[in-house]
């Protein structure tokens, strides 16, 4: 693609992915909304926020209106029998997130990349439980309840995910938690968490900008997932490691990432979210770099820090 005076945000991204030139990094950060389950809310709060606030370069639906199975609700293992396939055409899950795309999309037009954020089976198998530990107690104890349970999900998501990208995404933001050996050793994520992975991420076949996005503090299982079907790997650089340069040396995938979420991004001063968006551009060379939060900045973050972050942004080349 050759570089125009100024690119679309859909051009701008679309070149960092496949290590293109372009115009400047492109840019995106975010936190949470509170839509109270309308897809239209979320529509609107996420155009406020991505595009008439801060203008970026993606626009990251939050996964804020949420699967539909209550949260802490298992604490038998027969109750993991209790999730079940989910009918679409019956689902306000699907229906709202939905809506919320087609808003979207029709708001911006083609020239802004949307991605619908998931969570992966393991991440809400654990948002179920009465606790994460409960899970792998479970698994230990009862593998055939909770791998039945772990594919229904896999399942209601791969049809979900395929759902998001006809309806007009460009791709997901499919979020792992439990990838970490703080939660588990590599061979257990292996049997509870990879396949499953795989299986939903089946229905994003058709997306361009599918982002990989490991969570967590420390200990990540990086290396496990380095060859999952996604274009973007996302996680906390800054805070968990490793660092956007030597994940360069692990990986040809675009990265995403560059500022802590916890630091400067979300508390000021404008110095340091200089300092760290320039040294992410040093580590990589400013090629195959989306300028991101490691996760979530914290809902209440003053928004000048922000506003700073994308002029900071503006300025890189």
């Amino acid at each position: 693609m050759a570089i125009a005076a100024e690119m679309t945000k859909t051009e701008r991204v679309m070149a960092a992915v496949h290590g293109e030139e372009v115009d400047r990094v492109p840019v995106c950060f975010w936190h949470h909304f509170r839509p109270a389950g309308s897809g239209r809310r979320l529509a609107e709060a996420t155009l406020d926020f991505f595009v008439n606030t801060f203008d970026l370069d993606i626009i990251k639906i939050m996964p804020d209106i949420p699967y539909p199975f209550p949260r802490r609700a298992i604490s038998r293992p027969e109750d993991w029998l209790l999730i079940e396939p989910i009918a679409r055409e019956r689902s306000r899950f699907f229906r709202e997130r939905a809506a919320a795309i087609r808003l979207l999309r029709d708001a911006v037009g083609f020239d802004v990349p949307i991605i619908m954020t998931v969570f992966s089976p393991l991440a809400e198998a654990m948002h179920f439980a009465a606790s994460p530990e409960l899970v792998l107690e479970h698994a230990e104890r009862h593998p055939g309840l909770v791998h039945e349970a772990l594919a229904t999900i896999a399942e209601n998501l791969r049809e979900h995910i395929r759902d998001c990208i006809e309806q007009g995404a460009d791709g997901v933001f499919f979020a792992l938690q439990g990838c970490t050996r703080a939660m588990m050793p590599a061979e257990r994520y292996r049997e509870l968490g990879r396949p499953y992975d795989l299986l939903a991420l089946q229905g994003a076949v058709d997306g361009w900008l599918n982002v990989l996005h490991v969570h967590g503090e420390r200990d990540l299982l990086f290396d496990e997932v380095l060859d999952y079907p996604v274009t973007v790997l996302s996680w906390s650089d800054r805070l968990a490691g490793p660092s956007l340069a030597e994940a360069r040396q692990k990986t040809d995938k675009c990265l995403m990432g560059g500022w802590h979420e916890f630091g400067a991004l979300s508390r000021g001063p404008v110095e340091e979210i200089r300092e760290e968006a320039e040294d992410a551009v040093r580590q990589t060379g400013g090629r195959k770099l989306i300028l991101a939060n490691g996760c979530s900045v914290p809902d209440e973050t003053d928004e000048r820090w922000l506003h700073a972050a994308r002029q900071i942004a503006e300025e890189l080349r």
